[in-house]
Order: structure tokens, then sequence, then C-alpha cells
């Protein structure tokens, strides 16, 4: 199990929002920091915490998503070849993220259209980053009492379920799964035991967020997991205005 830090950008700045509030017209925040990407991207790199994670939550083809574009890019450079980046990436946009220094793109909506998984899409994303760079984002939300994988900033749903065979299907075609619990992401209210308890099942590494609010959390992802879910923790990291010391968290899974 590793602790995968994360680097969310929203309107050109380092933020935490609560991740369901996200729309066009802005988002519930959390924590706005007065740094840059390139800052927490530095100090990953001093702590030697690789595989963490960039995500611009602007909509692409925005003013604010160039400026989101900026911020990601110096994070990129600043920890070449540390850093995954999501958010707005396609097989057209995804070169320019690795040329900048992703060592991976993270992909939902490019893969996932009119609530269905469109393989052409993921096959063409595999050819072109190689299945060595492309994580896949499976963040989901509870309906009916299961977990479906969403879209567009997480607020539609598609009709393909996180279970042992989607990611059975789809581990061929990638290197890893990022999954938010959306309906606890920035709210600091626990985790999503269900989630993480499928996530111990992926044939691949999967890298668990949401919820996260206390060290016991840490050690429950631990045991839910069965040792084989990394996580991300957010809001809740001190870094963001949180509890929970950057440091100990990062010992815990030493």
């Amino acid at each position: 199990m590793r602790f995968r830090p994360c680097i969310d950008i929203h309107d050109g700045k380092v933020k935490q929002i609560v991740g369901s509030s996200l729309t066009d017209s802005g988002a519930v925040e959390n924590f706005v920091s007065a740094r840059d990407a390139a800052y927490y991207a530095q100090l990953y790199r001093e702590k030697g915490l690789y595989g963490g994670h960039a995500i611009l939550l602007n909509k692409r083809g925005t003013a604010e998503y160039e400026a989101d574009k900026v911020q990601a890019f110096g994070a990129l450079q600043a920890f070449e070849g540390g850093i995954q980046a999501g958010g707005g990436i396609n097989a057209e946009n995804a070169a320019e993220f690795i040329e900048n220094g992703a060592s991976h793109v993270i992909v939902t909506s490019a893969v996932f259209h009119g609530g269905k998984l469109d393989m052409d899409a993921l096959k063409e994303l595999s050819r072109k980053v190689g299945n060595e760079r492309l994580v896949l984002d499976l963040s989901v939300k509870s309906r009916d009492g299961r977990f479906y994988i969403v879209t567009d900033r997480w607020q539609k749903f598609t009709d393909v379920e996180l279970n042992s065979r989607t990611m059975e299907e789809l581990a061929g075609y990638c290197d890893e799964y990022l999954v938010h619990a959306v309906d606890g992401e920035g709210k600091q209210n626990g985790i999503c035991r269900e989630a993480v308890e499928i996530l111990a099942g992926s044939p691949i590494p999967a890298v668990y967020a949401g919820g996260i609010s206390s060290y016991e959390d840490i050690e429950l992802i631990r045991e839910y997991g069965k040792g084989h879910v990394d996580f991300t923790i957010g809001s809740a990291l001190d870094l963001f205005g949180g509890s929970l010391a950057f440091d100990d968290v990062i010992a815990r899974c030493s």
C-alpha cells in the first residue's frame, strides 16, 4: 500500500473541492492554496513520492482549462516522470502531457461516451501512449446498491459497473486504475468500504480516493484493500488545510 499525493487544479489554482459540487459554473471549495502546483510537485519529489496525480478540473476548451494547464505543466516539469496528469485528456492531446513530463495520462470521458464504454477510443489511446502510460479513472457513484462509473466531472452515470469483471476486461489496455468514491470526495466523512473491497481484487495497481479523514481510515484501506490498494488524500491533509500530517501519512506507508 502506497500513499499517492495529489495536486487538484481549478481556475488556475491548486484547490481542494467537494467533488460532487463541480459544475461549469464553479464548485464548493474546501481549500485554495497560495502556492503553485510546482511547489507541491517539488515537495513530492523530495519525499520520493512517485505516482501521484495532477488533475485539471475545468472543462477543456475554456480559458480556465488553459490556466490549469499552465499550472499542471509546471508541476510535471518540476517532477518529471513522477506525476500522472488527468482532466480533459484524449487521444489528440495526450502526447502533449507526456512530452511535458507526465509519467502517465489519466482518462475517463475520452473512453466513455453516452453512458457507455467506447472500446475503439480506449484502444486508440492505448496505441498512442502505450498501456504502460495510461491510467483509467473509474471513479464511481452508488446507485441501487451498486457502483457505476461516472464521467463529465463525475456528473453523469454510465452503465458500466465497477466490479471484478470490468477490471479484468480493461486491465489489458492500461497500467493502473484511479477510483474516486465520488459520494465522499472532499467531504472527509470516511472511506467507502465497499469500493475499497472491490479494488482489492484488481489485477493491476489501483488507487482509492474519497472521504479519508483519519489515520484509522488509512488502516481500514490497508485492511479492506488487503494491502494491495494505494490511496490519495486531499482535503484532510495538512498541506491542504486538513488535520492529517503529511509526514505522518508517509510514515504509515513506510
